[in-house]
């Protein structure tokens, strides 16, 4: 199932930055802005979906782990939260991060 999942995302982020390909640049456009001419309409909003989607899974496998941590060893109960949290942190700035590129590109 893993597998399955793992060939999708790939599937998916290929067809979010992939731009039909041309050999030469019509008559008075730059390569810029043929890109921005030739972006599919809707994928911006995929790609900002599966960005806040795997986000929120992260995030959420990091509390359930966190929780079951602390059931385990309650005395680490601070330190497992100080953790938590970073981490927590660092999957958020990545997910705003992919968001924004979406939007930038898009």
């Amino acid at each position: 199932m893993i597998r399955l999942l793992s060939i999708a995302f790939v599937l998916l982020g290929s067809l979010m930055v992939c731009a039909p390909a041309a050999a030469q640049t019509p008559e008075g456009l730059s390569s810029g802005a043929m890109l921005a001419q030739t972006t599919i309409p809707g994928v911006v909003g995929i790609g900002a979906g599966l960005a806040v989607l795997g986000a929120g899974l992260g995030i959420g496998r990091i509390g359930a782990s966190a929780c079951e941590s602390v059931a385990r060893q309650p005395d680490m109960a601070n330190k497992i939260q100080a953790v938590m949290i970073i981490a927590a942190a660092l999957i958020e700035g990545a997910a705003f991060a992919a968001i924004l590129l979406c939007l930038v590109y898009g």
